[in-house]
């Protein structure tokens, strides 16, 4: 029997980690490593991770949230999502703010739909997709500003959002990877999800938390 189709976390020597550059969100870290015996520079972002919410309705309807992203320059079509930066905060706890604070809904049942790592060659980011059923409006209506001020909702049918996925009229990955990944598991009966407080070994970890080496150490000498 083959082996498991899986990742492979890898424990390497971390002979020194620095911040280069920090931002309001992420830092710019510098590693050096010893990988195969031979020593290497990488540097990536230092990305706090983040969830994302793809909630469906009793009608199969996914709700979309589209704003204004700068880098891309686009109005893009998303599903709600929020960064991973409140202290100790829980990561299913943080989708059901985010859901809240951009959607104005609640959901009674959650499930843990898809996880996945945003650039693994230049960031540790790592985004956590949950599946939310059971919805109804929030109690209370949050405040938007900045990129949120604007914000548009649509709900759209589950098919209709895999077709524009295939089509390539939506870029976002957490919009393409959740609607794939959603249309598959309700294929499935729902077999592949996931407890809503399903561990996650491959979380991002907090900005300026350091590279761990082989040694377990910190090794951060710019922060």
């Amino acid at each position: 029997m083959a082996d498991l189709l899986q990742d492979e976390p890898v424990d390497v020597e971390v002979t020194d980690s620095q911040t280069v550059f920090e931002g309001r969100v992420w830092n710019i870290r510098r590693d050096e490593v010893r990988y195969n015996g031979a020593p290497m520079v990488r540097e990536y972002m230092d990305h706090t991770g983040a969830v994302a919410v793809l909630a469906l309705d009793e009608h199969d309807r996914v709700l979309l949230i589209q704003q204004y992203r700068h880098p891309v320059r686009m109005r893009e079509w998303e599903i709600p999502a929020g960064l991973l930066d409140v202290a100790e905060e829980q990561p299913l706890r943080a989708a059901e703010r985010e859901l809240a604070e951009e959607a104005d809904l609640v959901a009674e049942h959650w499930s843990v739909l898809a996880d996945f790592a945003t650039s693994p060659g230049g960031s540790d980011e790592t985004i956590r997709i949950y599946l939310a059923r059971g919805l109804s409006a929030a109690d209370e209506v949050f405040e938007r500003t900045e990129e949120e001020a604007d914000i548009e909702t649509r709900w759209v049918a589950l098919d209709e959002a895999m077709d524009a996925v295939l089509a390539r009229r939506v870029q976002n990955p957490s919009l393409v990877i959740g609607v794939l990944t959603c249309h598959a598991a309700r294929s499935r009966g729902w077999q592949t999800l996931a407890p809503g407080d399903a561990p996650w070994p491959a979380r991002s970890r907090p900005v300026g938390a350091g590279a761990h080496g082989a040694n377990g150490r910190d090794g951060d000498a710019g922060a």
